[in-house]
């Protein structure tokens, strides 16, 4: 991966990118590049700001060895300066995104699904236990190719 800075977002950062950041987290570890790179989550809304994630997200995050201390935050313009890359979740947080960047913002802003046609990472906010470890399944395996060998 070409950025060693990478922000995960989702709409109210208590499921889909808090997962993909313990995914990223644990991919790195396991690789023995943890030290390279800086990985945090965000969301478009404020809805959950300071809540820890959703008590699946934590289960699911303990089960793959990939749990982390977590608050739910709102992405800022200084999010757009601080990392080269920030990923989201789906086409709806894209747009949110472009529209919150700031003039001049510098980093890259993508979908996770980006390099492999594109597409949104199932939210499982409304759905049940086996809908969030799918959701991590899907995440990992897409960090997993974000951060290449």
């Amino acid at each position: 991966m070409p950025f060693d800075s990478v922000l995960f977002v989702c709409l109210g950062n208590i499921c889909r990118s808090p997962l993909a950041e313990g995914a990223a987290r644990k991919v790195a570890g396991e690789r023995g590049r943890a030290h390279r790179y800086v990985f945090d989550s965000a969301a478009t809304a404020d809805y959950h700001e300071g809540e820890p994630f959703d008590p699946r997200v934590g289960a699911v995050l303990k089960k793959h060895g990939a749990y982390f201390e977590h608050r739910a935050r709102q992405i800022q313009a200084a999010d757009f300066h601080d990392f080269e890359l920030i990923l989201a979740m789906d086409e709806e947080n894209l747009r949110d995104l472009e529209r919150l960047a700031p003039t001049g913002a510098t980093a890259r802003v993508a979908l996770i699904t980006e390099p492999w046609g594109g597409g949104r990472v199932s939210d499982p906010y409304y759905a049940d236990d086996w809908a969030c470890e799918q959701t991590y399944l899907e995440l990992e395996n897409l960090v997993s190719r974000w951060l290449g060998e």
